[in-house]
């Protein structure tokens, strides 16, 4: 199995549960709006992809060959192990699996995405943790730091802290 298969079953750093945003050089810009990518500034000013990427399909990167250049040099912590034999292809997929499986659980706690711009499981579970009414339940914050916590020690390689 070539290294990309993960990644085609995978697109855990595409659809917002990863990384809010993806950064694009100033050249990028045009070919990611021309691409359908939502492009948007970040507080100072540089221009991002916002994830969930609309590229994403299933799992999958519909603009691969095309997609920026930050998204060609991410290399998430599972696949540096498995480009370095540190772990098979098999249990890669298997964290993998798990990884959503994790995430389904977040979402079966959530009301329906309302939203019209649709973000991430986590993205939303957070924001119903925060929420001004504390309508976030138990089970809720318990599935997204369980959620959370596998992606951090999977696909980021540490924790990352978020705050209001």
């Amino acid at each position: 199995m070539s290294l990309s298969e993960l990644c085609r079953r995978c697109g855990l750093c595409c659809d917002g549960n990863l990384f809010s945003h993806v950064p694009l050089q100033g050249s990028e810009v045009e070919a990611a709006r021309r691409n359908g990518l939502d492009v948007v500034a970040l507080a100072d000013g540089s221009p991002a992809v916002r994830q969930g990427c609309t590229a994403l399909k299933g799992r999958q990167c519909s603009l691969y060959a095309e997609r920026p250049e930050g998204c060609r040099r991410y290399d998430c912590q599972l696949f540096k192990k498995l480009a370095g034999k540190r772990v098979s292809f098999e249990d890669a997929l298997a964290v993998v699996e798990q990884a959503h499986a994790l995430l389904s659980a977040v979402e079966r706690c959530l009301g329906p995405d309302t939203d019209p711009r649709p973000s991430s499981v986590l993205e939303r579970a957070r924001f119903a943790a925060w929420g001004e009414d504390g309508a976030s339940s138990s089970e809720t914050c318990a599935a997204r730091e369980s959620a959370e916590a596998f992606l951090d020690r999977h696909f980021h390689g540490g924790p990352r802290s978020f705050e209001r």
